[in-house]
Parts: C-alpha cells; structure tokens; sequence
C-alpha cells in the first residue's frame, strides 16, 4: 500500500486530507500541538479500516523532522506522497510586526516545510517516484493588507514549488502547490458581517469547505495527474483570479 505523511493533518484542511488520503493510502498524521485530534482522527480512521498512524514532529525541529521521517521509513519502508499542510497564520500592521513572529511564522510556514520535503525527497529519489504537494494561500498569490509576514511565506512555498518541480522532475518526482482561499476551518474566525462580505466578493458566492481542498490534493497525487507538475492550483471560488 502506498504511504502518504500529511504534516498539520490533525484538524482542518490537514484532517479532511488525511480522509481523503485514507481511501488510496497509509495515512501518516502529523501532530505538534493537536495530539488530541490527531489521535481521534488515527482512531476514526482505524475504526473504518483504513491504515493510520499519528506520528509527532515540531516540523520547525529539524531533528524532529529527521526523526520523524527515519521512522516512517522503518515502519512503512517508503514515502509515496508528502503533503505539507502545517501552518500557522499571522494578523499585523507590517510596524509591529516581531522579529519572534516573523521567525516563527516563517518557521512554520516555510522552513518546516522546506526541510521535510528535504528529508522526505531523498527516499524517494532513490526509488525514482513519489508526489509532494504544499498548502500555500491564496494570499501567497495576490498578498493580503495586515497579513505581510503570513503572504510573504506563503508565497515562498510557490516559488519552492516551482523550483522543485523542474529539479526533483527527472527523478519522477512530481512537486505542486494548493492556493486555498477562504475555507471554512477555525482559522477561519471572523464574524457574520465579514462573512457576508466575503460570500459576496467571492463568484462561486459561498466559503470553501476543507473537503474542497481534500479532493484538489488527492487528485494531484493520484496517477489521474501524472502530467502535472510545478502548478499552482486556485481554490477559492473565484475570489482571486
């Protein structure tokens, strides 16, 4: 059976990943500070005969990371696919941003990401195969007011995207990116007014749904997107075209 490691896929986008991941894969549920709902989503899974296995890394620990990956890969012995979902959101005027909160934003969102695509692509460039996808943002894409240090690593995981992809392509590595817009998750904590506002910017005239954003990551993974690689992929309703 096939191994995929979902990093964040305790809840949210990263738990409706793993759902979907779980009809075609192993599933791997990375955790750091969700152990509670990574462990209820291993034991949903379980309980519906599906192969999961909550595994703990700090993905802004490269020793974490390193530790993680040389245990899946003597458990399961491989890793198919990689989805690098973790991150974490910031909301600041650019003149009061941190350096303790830009580091850790860029940590979370970009390093951790970086590294354990790192440490995850050197098995399967030995075994010529595999599919890693990045969680980006639409923001990423077009920027967002208030939101410069979480666009600005965002948009790093694109541009790794691209880069990859023309590098790990001859090793029969695919590399993509999912730009989501506005899903309904709780990262997603505005009120009614705002809410309403946003439906009404948005063409398809309704919030996404983290299933939306499963089913985009599962169909790039799967052989039915053996074409594609290095794209950035739009979900978000037409918000941002």
């Amino acid at each position: 059976m096939k191994v995929a490691l979902v990093t964040g896929g305790g809840k949210g986008i990263g738990a409706a990943i793993c759902r979907r991941l779980s009809e075609d894969y192993a599933v791997i549920i990375n955790y750091n500070k969700s152990e509670k709902q990574a462990k209820a989503l291993e034991k949903e899974l379980r309980e519906k005969g599906k192969t999961a296995e909550a595994v703990f890394a700090d993905i802004t620990d490269l020793k974490d990371i390193k530790k993680m990956i040389d245990y899946i890969i003597s458990r399961y012995h491989k890793i198919d696919a990689l989805v690098n979902n973790s991150g974490v959101s910031s909301y600041s005027l650019v003149q009061f941003v941190t350096e303790n909160e830009y580091d850790y934003v860029m940590d979370c969102n970009l390093k951790g990401a970086f590294f354990t695509t790192k440490e995850a692509v050197e098995h399967m460039i030995n075994r010529k195969s595999g599919s890693v996808v990045f969680i980006s943002s639409m923001w990423g894409e077009c920027g967002a007011s208030m939101e410069s240090v979480y666009s600005a690593s965002k948009g790093g995981l694109i541009a790794l995207t691209k880069s990859l992809a023309k590098e790990l392509a001859p090793s029969g590595i695919r590399v993509n990116c999912v730009t989501p817009g506005v899903i309904d998750t709780d990262m997603f904590d505005f009120d009614s007014e705002i809410r309403r506002k946003l439906i009404e910017e948005t063409p398809l005239e309704r919030i996404g749904k983290d299933t939306d954003v499963a089913n985009t990551v599962g169909f790039l993974l799967s052989d039915k997107a053996s074409f594609i690689t290095g794209q950035i992929i739009g979900v978000n309703g037409g918000y941002h075209i």
